[in-house]
């Protein structure tokens, strides 16, 4: 079984350095309504990921080469800015890599999250400046869209007031309002 895996990470490894666009459809253990695509972009180092899930449904990119991830989330009418974080969110070869051992092990989920925060009335309209940083890719998604920079923040024992976002069993981002107090 081990030298199966090992096969599997091999190949996922190989498949993602040899293709330049890889799509992965994934479903969230447990919950037949989430369900997601991830389109790999390894000439442009550009993660695409759109999930549904009803009124909870978002769309992220993740722009390498500009170091941000942007999410739109339907629920809020807004989109959520941060800066790639390496010890939180996985480099792009990784990504496929997990995307590929989770299609071929349907089962498989991962519990990784990460937790961010926005101060709620401290949005921004993004300007030439802007999307000069963020790049086109995040302006496509964001552009016309009251805009909120996240911060990094420790694990909430309670969902609420936060929406998920991220990839379906692969990398969750909790997006919540940052807490008055």
């Amino acid at each position: 079984m081990a030298g199966f895996a090992a096969a599997l990470v091999l190949l996922g490894v190989f498949w993602t350095q040899a293709s330049a666009l890889q799509t992965f459809l994934l479903h969230q253990p447990g919950k037949d309504y989430v369900t997601g695509t991830m389109t790999i972009q390894n000439d442009d180092n550009i993660v695409d990921v759109h999930v549904r899930s009803g009124v909870y449904s978002s769309d992220t990119i993740f722009d390498y080469s500009r170091g941000y991830i942007a999410t739109r989330l339907f629920s809020r009418n807004a989109c959520f800015i941060m800066k790639i974080n390496k010890d939180d969110i996985p480099e792009l070869q990784q990504l496929g890599r997990l995307a590929f051992e989770r299609k071929a092990m349907e089962a498989m989920y991962s519990p990784n999250n990460v937790w961010v925060e926005f101060r709620s009335g401290h949005s921004f309209l993004g300007g030439l400046r802007n999307w000069i940083v963020y790049g086109r890719a995040i302006q496509q998604l964001c552009s016309g869209l009251p805009l909120y920079e996240l911060e990094s923040t420790q694990p909430r024992s309670s969902l609420r007031g936060c929406a998920s976002a991220g990839i379906p069993s692969i990398l969750g981002i909790n997006i919540c309002a940052k807490l008055q107090g």
